[in-house]
């Protein structure tokens, strides 16, 4: 194996395939990052962890073919720290030797033949913009579950109806569903799937260096549970989870009691300012009242924060609480000027959303986040 490859395009390429490197790989291969040069100087870097699979094509020059296995970490770090030059690499019996200008480094190799191989890509179902795409996830991951012991709760679910793909995602303390239009390959496409969200925010900030993604799903008669996305000459795929969101559409209220708009940038300073004398899991105290917003934190002896800002507001005058964190989370989520906060009563979940670009037009992306018990 022989190649050379610009310095830039090596580091990125090799960043982005260490991403999916396990931290404590169950077998000592799987640290290991696939290099494979092919006939058409093509030069191919794969990692593995028989749970999320990465693989990225690049161009090479003076390409001999050959494939080789070495630490994706080390990879990683060596090309990172290289002066910006071409990169020259090749095999020397069983190590790689990598130059680049004046610098050279020689790396050991990890047996091939125990790789194992890559899942191979599921058919593509449809494509979207990569900007969209990215930042529909972004908006959804946010309300995903950290807690392991409940692995459904950490996923996203991808849901896709003909050309409407809608993306929920909940912790059990706040919603977030974010829905957008795709071009799908057969007009009456109908599947659920439930993502990991951390790999899928990884990978979907990772593909807008392409302008489309296409999003790949395996059928349930076709191997196991696994989509796969592709862009700008990166792929990635991740098995599914196991089970599925609990029915979240019935959890938005059809009515509401109040609805208020506030100026998105003093909304979130205000609550930033004010939570900062808010102990851990001490609610943000909101009262909404005719043209004012009064946001409170802290009580008795403990330090106190209060701040009045604009806010418009239609039905009845309401005071809830909520996590501080939680309520930025959604504020900054909804990528508008103005956001408008939905209510029934104080003790029921609110709803936030952007404001509609006209009237009776439905929000693309909900966040419903459930207010916490005020005390007396």
């Amino acid at each position: 194996m022989k190649f050379r490859v610009e310095r830039d395009v090596l580091a990125d390429a090799v960043a982005w395939t260490a991403r999916s490197l396990p931290v404590r790989p169950s077998l000592p291969v799987l640290a290991g990052m696939l290099l494979e040069t092919t006939e058409d100087s093509t030069l191919r870097l794969s990692s593995f962890d028989y749970e999320v699979s990465a693989q990225v094509s690049v161009e090479a020059t003076s390409a001999e073919p050959g494939t080789v296995l070495v630490s994706g970490k080390l990879l990683a770090e060596i090309t990172r720290s290289l002066p910006a030059q071409p990169v020259d690499v090749s095999t020397d019996g069983s190590k790689v030797v990598l130059t680049c200008g004046s610098a050279k480094f020689t790396l050991l190799t990890l047996p091939v033949e125990d790789y194992p191989s890559l899942p191979e890509m599921p058919p593509a179902a449809g494509s979207v913009g990569s900007d969209v795409f990215a930042a529909a996830v972004g908006q959804t991951a946010i309300a995903a579950g950290r807690d392991d012991t409940l692995p459904f709760l950490t996923g996203i679910r991808v849901e896709i109806e003909g050309e409407t793909v809608t993306l929920a995602a909940t912790d059990r303390y706040r919603l977030a569903v974010r829905e957008f239009q795709w071009t799908p390959g057969k007009a009456d496409i109908s599947s659920v799937a439930l993502v990991p969200a951390k790999t899928l925010a990884d990978t979907a900030k990772s593909l807008t260096g392409g302008a489309e993604v296409a999003i790949a799903l395996s059928s349930e008669d076709v191997g196991e549970g696994m989509i796969g996305f592709e862009g700008g000459g990166r792929r990635t795929t991740t098995r599914l989870l196991d089970g599925d969101l609990p029915k979240y559409r019935s959890l938005f209220p059809t009515e509401f009691s109040t609805r208020a708009e506030v100026a998105s940038a003093p909304f979130i300073e205000a609550v930033k300012r004010v939570s900062l004398v808010a102990e851990r899991n001490t609610p943000l105290r909101l009262a909404f009242s005719q043209g004012e917003l009064v946001l409170e934190a802290g009580t008795g002896d403990e330090a106190q924060a209060v701040e009045a800002i604009e806010a418009k507001l239609e039905g009845e005058d309401i005071r809830s609480a909520f996590n501080p964190q939680f309520l930025l989370d959604g504020l900054n989520a909804i990528g508008s000027d103005t956001a408008c906060m939905e209510f029934t009563t104080p003790t029921k979940p609110a709803v936030i959303t952007a404001k509609p670009a006209a009237e009776g037009e439905t929000a693309d992306y909900r966040y419903l986040i459930m207010p916490v018990r005020m005390s007396g």
